[in-house]
């Protein structure tokens, strides 16, 4: 029994390290009002017929603060590089001068900051949302297993670990809320 609660555990933990990695990953999406080439990360271009990653057909740098470059391999793509960053609705314009694409990124007002927290705050409910889902699961199957002949006192220790597992990644998605906020607060 106490290798199945084990087992519980580490898929519990696996559950609660991927919503913090969902999280991150939405987190880099948000953009704070400088320039980031990780801002064009999601974004895929029609490279000859298939679907393919931007960073792989051209070369996604900041040149200042609030520039994004884009220097294609092939100068045939700057159109389909276009293409896609308005087809990603990001909010800015690429301006292709034949040789790139540019990208200035506007300074964010204070309402549109205190929009993108909104949107962070809510990116951080939907991951303890699956923090606490987790958790439930786990304390679900060791209520089964007390009812099953588990020693009751195991269990509540086996609870409170599943506890301290949850206050840990919830703490955790607090920081990391926390950090992107004060970032876009920052002019």
């Amino acid at each position: 029994m106490q290798e199945e609660i084990d087992l519980m555990m580490e898929m519990a933990e696996d559950s609660m390290k991927g919503a913090i990695d969902r999280l991150q990953k939405e987190l880099v999406k948000v953009r704070t009002g400088k320039a980031s080439p990780t801002m064009l990360q999601g974004i895929t271009v029609d490279y000859y017929g298939s679907q393919t990653p931007l960073s792989q057909v051209a070369n996604v740098g900041a040149s200042d603060a609030r520039t994004l470059t884009i220097q294609p391999w092939e100068k045939n793509m700057l159109e389909e590089i276009e293409k896609a960053i308005f087809a990603a609705n990001l909010g800015v314009t690429p301006m292709n001068n034949g040789e790139m694409i540019r990208i200035n990124i506007p300074p964010l007002t204070e309402d549109r900051r205190k929009d993108l927290v909104k949107k962070v705050k809510a990116y951080a409910e939907e991951s303890k949302v699956s923090v606490r889902n987790a958790r439930r699961e786990i304390m679900e199957g060791i209520k089964k297993a007390v009812k099953d002949g588990y020693p009751e006192d195991a269990g509540k220790k086996a609870e409170d670990n599943a506890q301290n597992l949850t206050n840990k990644y919830t703490d955790n998605i607090d920081k990391y809320v926390d950090a992107k906020e004060k970032d876009i607060m920052t002019i």
